[in-house]
């Protein structure tokens, strides 16, 4: 009978063990899936935040539009044009002679020139054709019309002087090779509308056709 009861308490005693042995297996397995249920979460965590910060950075600011030295030296040189363009058209008008340019058979005849077939294209006074031209310039190189920072604008500007820099220089032609005379402010128009390409082309190579406004200095 002791045997027999020693055998029963053996028996209880391992199942007991085993038990507990089981017990402590489910429990590391709980950890464990719990621990993997962190790090699973804690990643989902990193994502949402890397998206939210991806969402949160501001886009990439764009460029500022020309400084203001360039945008009033192109509005007073369209201006100085623009006085240029209504003194010839006023002398064209009233067959005036230009103040302070020669009438002779010299290089310098603004007479010869003003009055020449030349003068007229399609009918038009190329006096008035240069008016036209400036009274349009004096309006799209204003620096309200530079700070608007509009596309339509700065596409419009540039192509209207390349347009103005193809009839100058076939005026040049006309005064070297047809009239064989150069009138001096028509020579100052051509001037300032060359400037004015090249101050508008170095805007839109610079800063593009839809610059922004600079942004202004924090204190």
């Amino acid at each position: 009978m002791a045997k027999a009861a020693q055998k029963a308490g053996a028996q209880r005693n391992t199942g007991q063990k085993a038990g507990a042995q089981n017990a402590g297996v489910q429990r590391g397995n709980a950890q464990r899936s719990g621990a993997q249920r962190n790090t699973a979460q804690r990643t989902g965590g990193q994502r949402n935040t890397t998206r939210k910060n991806a969402a949160v950075e501001p886009a990439a600011p764009a460029p500022a539009g020309p400084p203001a030295w360039l945008r009033w030296s192109t509005f007073a040189l369209a201006l100085l044009g623009l006085a240029a363009s209504a003194y010839l058209t006023y002398t064209h008008y009233t067959d005036s002679a230009l103040a302070g340019c020669t009438e002779t058979r010299g290089a310098i005849n603004c007479g010869k020139v003003t009055t020449s077939s030349q003068s007229v294209v399609f009918g038009i006074p190329v006096a008035v054709l240069g008016l036209a031209f400036y009274v349009f310039l004096v309006a799209i190189m204003s620096p309200y019309a530079w700070r608007s920072g509009r596309r339509e604008i700065a596409l419009t500007r540039m192509l209207s002087l390349v347009v103005g820099v193809g009839f100058v220089l076939y005026l040049l032609y006309a005064e070297l090779f047809q009239i064989g005379a150069i009138c001096l402010y028509c020579t100052s128009v051509h001037v300032i509308t060359f400037l004015l390409f090249v101050l508008t082309g170095l805007a839109v190579a610079i800063w593009g056709l839809t610059p922004q406004p600079a942004a202004p200095a924090r204190r």
